[in-house]
């Protein structure tokens, strides 16, 4: 059985997004090798429990390297830059505590997990004598510009200026060239990634989607041919999501019965630019709020619903997504980010990224089709079933193994 390093900094298996995502990840490669996994000490209690009731329980070591408070704080600011400063120095300590457990125990690979943004690829590549994977790696891609219409001018600056500075780092940092030089296998979150590796690097990179999917089996709920289409849109307010354009889509519906039901908050100011833009788009009555909720009611609202609108234009690979196949949910998004790869023909259906005007229009016209052709999500639905499997956290898994397998061979 391989012996496997992982480098995973949030890891927590009660959370969704980057602690979540590595817990899943790690939880589901034990069924396969022996992992010895450098984590932060914040969650150390919930692992530890965990791994107390894991069926693979004996496949998993964990060695903690934990930070102060005020350094987790800056971490969930995601806005506050000196976080890096000590990121990086938490990640040249786990290179030190990665040197010791290969002292005592024979280690056949060493993968750097997340986080998966690319800017950080932490120093076990620095490890010259074992094989080394690095993925799946997120965050290279620049947010199109073309959505920026109506957009503050602060936004509109913050965008170029975050696009200009993602282009340079992608091609010139110093330890993300060498990381990517040293790596013996490399794994891209979304095709975007994959293709600016390539591209800049011009080594072989393979497309997992960083997140899993739970497979839950089918449930059905659609309404008669001419009762209401229930629409679900779910995130946060802010430029990435374009929640305007889902609020123009239904706009240009109003001559048939839609529902748009709304979950997430933002800014109070961002809140009441949208339910006033609703009511000036003159859809108020077709608008349903329900702020922040709870995951099991985002779920219940998953399996009452007809289509999840999902309208974001950056994103890596999106739960929300992933949790609407899991729910045999249809999804009707953008033709790009993880989205594109987890939404095929059978389970949904996907537009080309043009503009904000484009996008709702084209948005509209396929709610306008599906509301006539319930029989059509019907199908997707009932193909999502499928789709959950190729998507779960045990393909992944596979994947990850035939990866690991391949390095070491070729090394």
């Amino acid at each position: 059985m391989l012996n496997i390093l992982v480098n995973a900094y949030a890891c927590n298996p009660n959370w969704g997004s980057e602690p979540g995502m590595a817990w899943n990840w790690i939880s589901n490669l034990a069924s396969y090798c022996n992992l010895f996994v450098i984590t932060e000490g914040e969650w150390k209690e919930e692992i530890e429990e965990a791994v107390r009731v894991h069926p693979y329980k004996n496949h998993l070591h964990f060695y903690y390297n934990p930070l102060p408070d005020r350094v987790r704080k800056m971490c969930w600011n995601q806005g506050d830059w000196r976080f890096y400063w000590y990121y990086q120095k938490w990640q040249k300590h786990t290179l030190k505590i990665a040197k010791q457990i290969i002292a005592k125990s024979q280690i056949d690979l060493i993968h750097q997990l997340n986080m998966i943004g690319f800017r950080e690829p932490g120093y076990l590549w620095e490890i010259k004598e074992i094989p080394f994977v690095w993925g799946p790696i997120g965050g290279m891609e620049l947010m199109p510009t073309s959505y920026l219409e109506g957009a503050s001018l602060k936004q509109i600056i913050l965008t170029h200026l975050k696009n200009c500075l993602n282009s340079f780092q992608t091609r010139h940092s110093v330890r993300v060239r060498k990381a990517i030089e040293k790596a013996d296998g490399l794994i891209a979150a979304v095709k975007g990634v994959q293709e600016k590796i390539e591209k800049y690097y011009h080594k072989d990179v393979i497309l997992i989607n960083e997140t899993g999917c739970k497979v839950k089996g089918y449930c059905e709920h659609f309404p008669n041919e001419h009762e209401t289409l229930k629409i679900l849109w779910v995130g946060k307010f802010d430029f990435r999501k374009q929640l305007g354009v889902a609020l123009k889509a239904i706009a240009g519906l109003t001559d048939i019965k839609v529902e748009l039901h709304i979950v997430g908050s933002g800014r109070e100011m961002d809140v009441a630019y949208y339910k006033e833009l609703a009511k000036n788009t003159g859809i108020d009555s077709m608008c349903h709020w329900h702020g922040t909720i709870k995951n099991d009611e985002v779920q219940r609202l998953m399996r009452e619903s007809d289509l999840l609108l999902f309208t974001s234009i950056m994103e890596g690979t999106p739960h929300v997504v992933l949790e609407a196949i899991s729910n045999c949910l249809p999804v009707l998004c953008l033709d790009t980010c993880g989205q594109s790869a987890s939404v095929n023909e059978y389970v949904g259906i996907k537009i080309a990224l043009t503009s904000a005007a484009q996008s709702a229009l084209d948005f509209a016209k396929q709610i306008r089709i599906l509301y006539y052709d319930r029989k059509r999500l019907s199908d997707m639905s009932k193909a999502c079933v499928e789709r959950q499997k190729e998507l779960s956290w045990e393909y992944k898994a596979i994947q990850m193994m035939e990866v690991y397998k391949s390095v070491i061979k070729r090394k």
